[in-house]
């Protein structure tokens, strides 16, 4: 690669609409349905992303059902490639408890943006961290394999958070201190040029700015 040659590899991160029917307990890795009714949401989201990106969703019904609303709103989409490695966090036997009953059987609160410390790993599931391991190769196969254009990633908070972690490089537990709101996009773009390959985060956890309708 000479000096002049830049790939550019465009990530547009999007976590899937909200999920409501959990009844206020850990979902994490539970295969639950979204909430797609807000169209002007969707909408947006058809406006904002790019045409003719390739489209990449976690194996979880929620990924796909935001990808297909999104469509339903304009956006050209093709067939989706299911990633089972972009899946969220497995929270193990803390899967189906209400907060209250997860913090009474910790002893503790535990931090207010995560359930864990990252490298606490939850029994019979994930930590963060493993997460952040889990997402990594993933995320550079599809980079490698995607050079030089565009990609809608449908996924999770956490899955969003551990490809920050990974551009970024910064701690998985420094990871989990950004806010990912469902619905929002992040974008990341992998650069490779004769200094290697290296990561520009363009925008996080960005929504529409509801008095214009454009992005915050």
């Amino acid at each position: 690669m000479s000096a002049s040659d830049t790939i550019v590899t465009r990530w547009w991160w999007v976590r899937h609409a909200p999920v409501t029917v959990n009844e206020g307990r850990i979902y994490g890795q539970q295969d639950l349905p979204c909430d797609t009714s807000n169209a002007d949401r969707f909408k947006w989201l058809a406006d904002h992303l790019p045409e003719q990106a390739a489209l990449v969703t976690s194996a979880l019904m929620r990924t796909h059902q935001t990808a297909d609303a999104i469509a339903a709103q304009g956006l050209s989409l093709p067939e989706r490639h299911e990633e089972a490695g972009l899946n969220e966090q497995s929270f193990g036997d803390w899967h189906g408890l209400t907060y209250d009953e997860f913090h009474a059987l910790q002893g503790k609160k535990g931090p207010s943006y995560w359930l864990a410390p990252a490298f606490e790993r939850a029994p019979n599931g994930e930590s963060f961290t493993d997460l952040v391991a889990r997402v990594v190769p993933v995320v550079t196969r599809l980079s490698n394999h995607h050079g030089d254009a565009d990609i809608i990633c449908t996924s999770h908070g956490g899955t969003i958070r551990a490809a920050l972690a990974y551009a970024l490089g910064i701690s998985p537990d420094d990871a989990l201190r950004f806010s990912i709101a469902n619905l929002s996009v992040t974008r990341l773009d992998c650069i490779e040029n004769a200094e290697g390959r290296h990561w520009r985060v363009c925008f996080v956890n960005r929504e529409p700015d509801h008095s214009t309708g454009r992005l915050a």
